[in-house]
């Protein structure tokens, strides 16, 4: 018999206590920061105290503006006493997505992507679901939660986004959820954080992308050098897509000791994840969904296959490892 979302609500509510202090932990993006304030409004009457931390550097000019207009109280991991928590959860990513969530003993874990093993007191993983954000509205419906405005919006921009406007995978319960949403939501807003997508500084990596992509075969491909941050790498990646005849979009960048790759391509063809996982997956971070997918390994980890402190070498052995797969 199948688990009703009041069943797992009851089974998430009983492993607090009121003394309890919850650190919720995210690679920050949309639906992952929509999912930890819902996280935090189910729970926020049942412990003493609930912080969300992130992993990532934030540098996308949505992912600001949305913290921005929701006015969401979120902070870098490295800035939090991690030790003066009694629980953690993880919305949106799993233990093994990031090496940030390492060392993290996780009491709950909600995510959409591929289970990777994960073990915890709490677990819910559906992959079938386009977003956390459903998942997480299912919860405050079962909690008979009305809610906010500014967690409307963010759950409607979540959805809004990793389904790429419905474009990508979905279930009815996706549609639904952003239905439901809708009423509360307010739209403007969304629309405000969904227009801010460039910066400034992120323009010279869009000259750089266009002056050395590689098309072969319908395949977009560029290797940035070093960037300040892997979303300009993802953004560039989605903006490939958006090129008539482009079906697959592979972008890669190195930032902080490791270099990202981000696949894309227009759900027509093979597995994206998948894809990743089985060229990359030994050597780090490496999967995701078939229409968008992502790698990180540590450089130090790329001793004796290739040299990596040369950049057109490291862009060739990319593009290699991927071009049978795609």
């Amino acid at each position: 018999m199948a688990t009703t979302d009041a069943e797992r609500l009851r089974r998430l509510l009983r492993l607090f206590s009121g003394d309890d202090k919850l650190l919720i932990v995210i690679n920050a993006d949309p639906d992952a920061m929509a999912s930890a304030m819902a996280l935090k409004r189910l729970l926020w009457r049942q412990v003493a105290n609930i912080s969300i931390a992130h992993v990532n550097e934030i540098s996308r000019p949505d992912n600001w503006a949305m913290i921005r207009l929701i006015k969401l109280n979120v902070v870098p991991l490295s800035m939090v006493d991690v030790k003066s928590f009694t629980r953690y959860a993880i919305v949106d990513s799993q233990p093994s997505h990031h090496e940030g969530f390492r060392g993290i003993g996780f009491d709950i874990v909600i995510d959409h992507h591929p289970a990777s093993g994960v073990k915890a007191p709490f677990v819910d993983i559906r992959p079938e679901y386009g977003a956390v954000s459903t998942i997480m509205t299912k919860y405050l419906r079962a909690a008979k939660i009305k809610p906010s405005v500014r967690l409307a919006t963010a759950l409607f921009y979540g959805i809004k986004t990793d389904t790429s406007n419905f474009e990508r995978q979905v279930v009815l319960d996706d549609v639904n959820a952003f239905q439901f949403l809708f009423r509360y939501a307010n739209v403007q807003m969304a629309r405000r954080i969904e227009e801010a997508e460039l910066s400034l500084d992120s323009l010279g990596y869009y000259r750089k992308a266009l002056r050395d992509m590689r098309v072969k075969k319908h395949r977009a491909y560029v290797h940035l050098g070093a960037v300040k941050s892997p979303d300009i790498c993802v953004s560039i990646a989605d903006f490939f897509m958006k090129v008539h005849d482009v079906v697959w979009s592979i972008v890669s960048g190195t930032c902080q000791g490791r270099v990202v790759i981000i696949v894309r391509n227009d759900g027509f063809r093979k597995d994206a994840g998948k894809l990743l996982s089985k060229a990359f997956g030994e050597m780090g971070s490496a999967g995701g969904h078939k229409t968008m997918a992502r790698a990180e390994i540590q450089l130090d980890n790329l001793e004796g296959k290739v040299n990596y402190k040369d950049a057109k070498a490291l862009s060739d052995w990319i593009f290699h490892s991927l071009a049978e797969g795609t």
